[in-house]
């Protein structure tokens, strides 16, 4: 299966595609991951991209698409994946595009997580405190959710037309949100 997980900072994206991943035994590939490690090891590449979160902002597509582009291309992603946090623009929806044709697939599923904001942003903070996350203040993420809002949010539109969004209630326990999303993965097999 080739998937990716919408919704806004802080809606569960992360912990709902690792238990997707799981259940298909396909790899969860998040670009925040990447980028955080990359900021960790303090290469140049996280450097650059520590800047720019730490302003509240996302990292440019060239960037991303060059990453992205990069771990589809490594085996484990050869039967299926699962994207979570890209594409966040509709140049990186047709940079996808481009990469999953030069393999000869397509995408089978768009999953979005709809959230309370106001919620989210009282979880954010709690993890950030939790895990010690500098860049997470509610400024910065709030204007991360502006950001969704504006550039990402309308990517829904574009899967929609493609008949491959599905909207799933984010807001619950983990499992709940999960058992919620299962039941429309099961649905879309079925279709």
């Amino acid at each position: 299966m080739r998937l990716i997980i919408l919704g806004p900072p802080g809606a569960g994206k992360g912990t709902q595609a690792a238990r997707i991943a799981e259940s298909f035994g396909i790899p969860a590939i998040s670009t925040g991951d990447i980028f955080r490690a990359n900021i960790k090891n303090e290469t140049p590449l996280g450097k650059q991209v520590k800047e720019v979160l730490a302003s509240g902002g996302y990292v440019t597509d060239d960037i991303t698409n060059a990453i992205v582009r990069d771990r589809l291309f490594e085996d484990d992603a050869e039967k299926g994946f699962l994207l979570d946090g890209y594409p966040r623009t509709s140049a990186q929806v047709d940079a996808l595009d481009a990469i999953l044709a030069e393999h000869g697939h397509t995408l089978e599923v768009v999953l979005e997580l709809t959230v309370d904001e106001d919620a989210v942003v009282a979880r954010l903070l709690k993890r950030a405190e939790i895990e010690g996350r500098d860049d997470d203040t509610e400024e910065v993420i709030r204007e991360r959710q502006a950001i969704y809002r504006r550039e990402t949010a309308p990517l829904t539109d574009v899967y929609s037309e493609r008949g491959l969004l599905v909207k799933v209630d984010g807001m619950g326990s983990v499992d709940e949100v999960f058992t919620r999303i299962s039941e429309a993965l099961e649905a879309v097999a079925r279709s």
